[in-house]
């Protein structure tokens, strides 16, 4: 066995649930699963955890700051991930993990069994509906969870159990310790395919190890038809005018239509439903000098305060296409968020194995959106690697005197080379 543990954690675009089953094989991997079945859910029990990952999202948003111009995450991704590692921790990790996740506002309402059920009324979207001109589109919306895990470890019973009821997820039995490239590679296939390769690298080289022990991977991916598409013959070159305010210029798409729309003190907002109306985008556009302010103060609440408050208007309007990719590390923005003991050495996350003492190395995220006059394309994915805690240990040896040295075998013990050294000058 492994001295040295690493779990790795990771969320992407959206796409199929992996069912739990029997332990065998699946997809030419060994598998493994607790036999318990995926819990059957209510949608009305997905509120709570929807406004959760809401508030969430806002704060993971906020925090990250301007690095980018563009800044794009999916709260439910980041959120279904921490979720799942949650189910690992105890003591004031959790404590602090349930704090930042929100959950302390659910007000008695179980956590996971809302994840569950918001992830099963998410999945109910997907289908084919008529839009405004009479055609038939489809629209995508697919979520999945799944585990890779270092072949011969030790994993928690009741960790197991947990995910397969609450979030559908066995686990692959991979081999990070003898073949780390090729369980990257099987582990970001698995993930690009499910993102209609959107996210095609989720995990680059060098972030597993063959101390690796676990991954765990939730995917989510959209492709949404407008219910009121754009007529791409319509769309005109125009100024965009930037925070500093010099201009470039864009293809701005223009339509003129019945759409929910609201005017606040220092902002107007406009709601774009996709086909079959239960999923839609609403843009919230801040008056020039308010878009800092108003996106550090944006939260679950006025975001639907603002829903609230869209009326039926004949809306003539021109927004621009736009595509791009986010990706961003966010150790530093969950640490300030309120949960820095998950990334150190008092971190505990003994309910997943009892083999290591595991903390959060690294939190990656990364997210892609297309929008045009046709609709929306989404993708998502965060990788949380956890690694070994050295409990505060540290060391400082100067050789400047005779010493001895063995060249040998760490498995077998055997000794290759043996000698000693008195005198480094001399050849």
């Amino acid at each position: 066995m492994k001295t040295a543990f690493a779990l790795s954690l990771v969320l992407s675009a959206m796409l199929v649930l992996i069912g739990c089953g029997d332990d065998g094989s699946e997809g030419g991997f060994e598998f493994l699963s607790a036999d318990v079945a995926r819990a059957e859910s209510n949608a009305t029990d997905a509120g709570p955890a929807a406004t959760a990952g809401t508030q969430f999202g806002f704060d993971v948003l906020a925090t990250m700051g301007e690095e980018t111009a563009n800044r794009a995450i999916s709260p439910y991704s980041i959120q279904v991930a921490l979720a799942m590692t949650r189910n690992g921790a105890r003591g004031l990790t959790r404590e602090e993990m349930d704090a930042v996740l929100q959950v302390e506002s659910l007000e008695g309402a179980d956590y996971d069994q809302s994840l569950n059920a918001l992830d099963q009324l998410l999945l109910s979207r997907a289908g084919d509906y008529e839009i405004g001109d009479g055609e038939t589109v489809t629209l995508e919306l697919s979520t999945a969870n799944s585990l890779w895990g270092q072949d011969g470890v030790a994993f928690e019973q009741p960790f197991l159990e947990d995910l397969a009821r609450w979030y559908g997820a066995g686990m692959r039995l991979v081999d990070y310790d003898g073949d780390t490239e090729g369980a990257r590679n099987s582990i970001n296939g698995w993930v690009s395919d499910q993102t209609r390769e959107r996210i095609p690298e989720l995990i680059p080289a060098g972030v597993l190890s063959p101390a690796t022990v676990l991954v765990l991977t939730n995917a989510i991916y959209l492709n949404a038809p407008w219910a009121f598409p754009f007529n791409e013959g319509d769309t005109k070159g125009a100024a965009f005018h930037l925070l500093d305010g010099s201009t470039v210029e864009v293809p701005l798409m223009h339509q003129s239509t019945r759409l929910p729309y609201a005017r606040g003190d220092d902002f107007a907002a406009v709601e774009l439903p996709y086909a079959g109306e239960k999923l839609a985008m609403l843009l919230i556009v801040p008056d020039q000098g308010r878009f800092e302010p108003m996106l550090t103060s944006m939260n679950a609440g006025a975001l639907e305060t603002i829903a609230h408050e869209l009326a039926s208007f004949e809306v003539t309007l021109d927004m621009p296409r736009f595509e791009f990719r986010t990706q961003v590390t966010l150790n530093d923005v969950l640490a300030e968020l309120g949960m820095p003991t998950a990334f150190g050495a008092g971190a505990d996350f003994s309910r997943i194995t009892g083999e290591a003492d595991l903390f959060i190395s690294a939190v990656i995220h990364e997210a892609f959106i297309s929008v045009d006059e046709e609709g929306t394309e989404a993708a998502a994915a965060t990788a949380v690697v956890m690694d070994e805690t050295s409990a505060g240990q540290s060391a400082e040896l100067r050789i400047d005197r005779p010493f001895i040295f063995a060249i040998r075998d760490r498995e077998s013990g055997g000794v290759l080379f043996l000698g000693a050294v008195t005198d480094p000058s001399q050849s």
